[in-house]
C-alpha cells in the first residue's frame, strides 16, 4: 500500500491537508471522492531507500479496542437520552484514560461546537476512527438514527474485538513455549555444551559424530553470535520493509492463506469480518458501492480487498453481489448462495449477519481444536530438541562407562 500527500475542500469550502493509504493513486483519489472531498492536489509521500523511517510502517494513533467500544456505547446511549453530541463527547472526553483519545474527543467536541457535524469532526482523527466508523456515524445523522447506528457500530466492534482476542489467546500459549525452547537450546548451545567439551577433551577418544556436531555448532553460534544477530535484526527489518509494498503484502497475504490449520482460520476471520461489516453498513442505509468500498479497506487481507474491489466494479457495471463474489473461488458456495437468496428477498443485512454469526461459530471450534492439538506437538518438539541435544551431550559418557566396564 503507498500513501499520497493530498490538498482538498470540503463542501463548506474548508482547505484539508493529509495522507491517505491506497493501492494506488486512483484508488486514493476515488477514496477522496467518497469523502466528498474537492481533491486539488495528490502525491505520493516520498520515501529515502536507506533511511531507518523507510521501514515504519505507518504512525498511527493508539487507543485500545476496549476503550473504542466503551465510548461508542456509551455515546449512543448518551445521545439517545436526549444530551447533545456537544456535551455527551464533553463527558466523554473527561473520562478518557488513554491520552491520545483524550486529545481527539475533545478536539471533535470543538469542531463539532463550531459548527461541524459528527463524522466530520471524527474525520479529523483516522488514526483512531475508521473508514466504518466514519461512515457509518454520516449514515446516522443523514437517516437521523445517530443513537441506533452508534449501537449497531459497539455491537460489531465489540464481536470483532471478541474474535481477534480469541485469534490471539489460542497465539499466546505456542508462541510463549516456542520462544521459551528456542531460548533454552540456544542457551545450551551458548553455556551448557562448552562446558561438556571441556570434560571430553580428557577423554583422549573421538567422540560421536552427533556430540561433535554440537560442539561444532556451538563454535560457530560463538563465533558468530553478533552476526547471527545483525542477521536477523536486517532480515526483520527488510521483510517488514517488502511486506509493506503492494505486491510483497499481496504475496504474504496470499501465503497466509494457503498455510496448512492457519490458512482456513484466517479464511473464516476474514469471510467473518466481511460479512459482519457489510451487513452492519447496509443495514444503516449506507448504498452498496459506498459499503463495498469501505470493506474493502477494512479486509485485513490484500487477496480479500482485491476480490471485494472487483465485486465492487462489477456491481457498478449491474451485476449482483453474489455472482463476481463466486467467480473469485474465495468465498465458499455458503456464503455466495446466501447472499444471493438475500439479495432476491431484499434481506441481504440479515443473511450476511448469519453468515458472520456462522462463520465466528467456526471460528471458536478450529480455535479449540488448534490449541488442544497444538499442546502435545509442542511438547514433542521440547522433548525432541532438548532431549535430543541432552542425548548427544552424554554419548561419550555412556561410550566411556561402556568401555570401563571391560
Amino acid at each position: 500500500m503507498a500513501r499520497y500527500n493530498y490538498t482538498a475542500k470540503e463542501k463548506a469550502g474548508k482547505t484539508l491537508k493529509g495522507e491517505v493509504e491506497a493501492p494506488d493513486k486512483q484508488k486514493a483519489l476515488e477514496s477522496l471522492r467518497a469523502r466528498e472531498l474537492l481533491v486539488l492536489k495528490l502525491e505520493e509521500t516520498k520515501k529515502s531507500s536507506f533511511s531507518l523511517s523507510s521501514f515504519k510502517l505507518g504512525k498511527r494513533e493508539k487507543v485500545p479496542m476496549d476503550e473504542l467500544v466503551i465510548f461508542t456505547r456509551q455515546l449512543a446511549t448518551l445521545t439517545a437520552s436526549g444530551i447533545t453530541i456537544v456535551t455527551s463527547l464533553d463527558t466523554l472526553s473527561e473520562q478518557a484514560e488513554n491520552p491520545s483519545f483524550k486529545n481527539a474527543i475533545s478536539d471533535a467536541r470543538d469542531a463539532v461546537n463550531t459548527g461541524a457535524s459528527l463524522s466530520e469532526a471524527l474525520d479529523k482523527h483516522r488514526g483512531i476512527f475508521s473508514d466504518f466508523f466514519i461512515n457509518m456515524v454520516k449514515a446516522g445523522e443523514s437517516g437521523g438514527m445517530l443513537d441506533e447506528v452508534l449501537e449497531r457500530v459497539a455491537t460489531y466492534l465489540e464481536k470483532t474485538n471478541n474474535l481477534q482476542k480469541k485469534i490471539k489467546s489460542a497465539m499466546v500459549y505456542p508462541a510463549a513455549v516456542t520462544a521459551m525452547a528456542l531460548g533454552i537450546t540456544a542457551l545450551m548451545i551458548l553455556k551448557v555444551i562448552p562446558v561438556f567439551e571441556d570434560i571430553f577433551s580428557g577423554f583422549g577418544a573421538t567422540l560421536p559424530a552427533p556430540t561433535q556436531f554440537l560442539i561444532d555448532l556451538s563454535h560457530g553460534a560463538q563465533r558468530y553470535f553478533w552476526g547471527i544477530v545483525i542477521f536477523l535484526v536486517v532480515f526483520v527489518l527488510l521483510f517488514k520493509r517488502y511486506i509493506s509494498t503492494e505486491t510483497g503484502r499481496f504475496k504474504f497475504d496470499s501465503m497466509k492463506l494457503r498455510l496448512p490449520v492457519f490458512g482456513p482460520l484466517l479464511k473464516k476471520v476474514a469471510i467473518s469480518k466481511f460479512s459482519r461489516t457489510l451487513s452492519t453498513l447496509v443495514r444503516s442505509g449506507v448504498p452498496i458501492l459506498q459499503a463495498l468500498e469501505i470493506v474493502s479497506r477494512t479486509a485485513g487481507n490484500v487477496v480479500i480487498e482485491r476480490v471485494v474491489v472487483k465485486v465492487r466494479d462489477n456491481v457498478k457495471e449491474g451485476e449482483s453481489v453474489s455472482e463476481p463474489m463466486e467467480r473469485s473461488g474465495i468465498f465458499p458456495p455458503l456464503v455466495t448462495r446466501m447472499i444471493a437468496v438475500g439479495e432476491k428477498t431484499g434481506e441481504m443485512e440479515k443473511m450476511l449477519s448469519k453468515i458472520a454469526d456462522f462463520f465466528d461459530e467456526q471460528v471458536d471450534v478450529m480455535v479449540d481444536s488448534m490449541t488442544s492439538l497444538l499442546e502435545p506437538l509442542i511438547i514433542a518438539f521440547l522433548g525432541i530438541v532438548i532431549g535430543g541435544i541432552v542425548i548427544c551431550m552424554f554419548l561419550p559418557i555412556l561410550q566411556l562407562s561402556q568401555v570401563v566396564s571391560f
